[in-house]
């Protein structure tokens, strides 16, 4: 019984610490503050150290690492957190962080293939969509790096001349490289 007091005591101090570190890191990253993400890495980095093993601890780590513009240290933290089991959410936005970063990098093979688990894993998610086809492009995958924007754009625009064309420019998304 006193292990699952202590184990419990453990969980509610480490959701505490976690939403703490998330807190201060959207705050740095929406302000632009460097003093504030550097908080946010630095108490990140503590609980990695605690917890190396904590999926979340790690893709916390990671985000902060990139939203401070540090996006080669955040690929470990990224990394980890998917072997550790990473699920939901966080799941998606890791696979975009990761695979985002990678692109930004140059490292366009490891960025298709991220983003490209996070497109299969997650098809209706928009933003793992663009990003993989920004990684495509970068690969000189061009033609499927066209459809997959002109199909998103067909699929949210509201804008009236874009809508007027959308079943020709539907169909082209797929026919790029057709002629009459």
């Amino acid at each position: 019984m006193n292990d699952k007091i202590v184990n419990n005591t453990d969980k509610t101090n480490l959701r505490l610490l976690l939403d703490k570190a998330i807190e201060l890191r959207e705050d740095g990253r929406a302000k632009q503050d460097q003093d504030i993400l550097k908080e946010a890495r630095t108490l990140l980095l503590e609980m990695v150290a605690t917890y190396p093993d904590h999926a979340e601890v790690n893709y916390q780590a990671g985000i902060a690492h990139d939203n401070s513009g540090l996006g080669k240290e955040a690929i470990p933290y990224y990394v980890k957190a998917l072997e550790q089991g990473l699920a939901g959410p966080d799941l998606q936005r890791c696979l975009l962080g990761l695979g985002s970063t990678y692109r930004a990098l140059g490292y366009y093979q490891e960025a298709v293939e991220t983003l490209r688990r996070g497109v299969t894993e997650f098809p209706e998610h928009r933003g793992l969509q663009i990003f993989y086809s920004m990684a495509l492009y970068n690969s000189k995958n061009y033609k499927q790096a066209m459809e997959i924007v002109l199909t998103n754009l067909m699929e949210t625009t509201s804008d009236e001349n874009l809508q007027y064309f959308k079943r020709g420019i539907s169909y082209y998304a797929d026919h790029l490289d057709e002629t009459w």
